[in-house]
């Protein structure tokens, strides 16, 4: 994680930061790793664990670090799901907080209220 910070966020706790700008298209982040979960070990979980998986392709996904971008309906990075990367939607700004759609990334059914605070938010998940 060279081109981002992490620090605290508007939206919610910390947040991951562009540490320089970056173009449409380009890879912003690539994960380090991720681990599958089954269904059963993500019950295990703890409510703060919880909060870290993500279902990908029909999977439960543990997100690594540098993965943990907070929500925004405004996102400004999208999920290759393929390569478990995100991409710029759009050009980012050195200093913008790198965010994600979490309704693209959770399992059906996942809840929760929203506090991106963009002119678009649907002020639930």
């Amino acid at each position: 994680m060279i081109d981002v910070v992490i620090k605290k966020s508007k939206i919610h706790g910390e947040g991951i930061f562009a540490a320089r700008d970056y173009n449409k298209c380009e890879v912003v982040i690539r994960w380090s790793t991720h681990c599958e979960l089954s269904k059963e070990k993500v019950g295990k979980l703890s409510e703060k664990e919880k909060q870290n998986v993500s279902y990908i392709n029909g999977k439960y996904i543990l997100v690594p670090p540098e993965g943990r971008l907070n929500h925004s309906c405004n996102s400004n990075v999208y999920l290759d799901k393929e390569n478990f990367c995100y991409v710029a939607k759009r050009n980012i700004k050195k200093g913008e907080e790198l965010t994600t759609d979490y309704r693209k990334e959770s399992e059906p059914g996942f809840e929760m209220i929203c506090k991106c605070g963009s002119k678009n938010c649907h002020g639930n998940i």
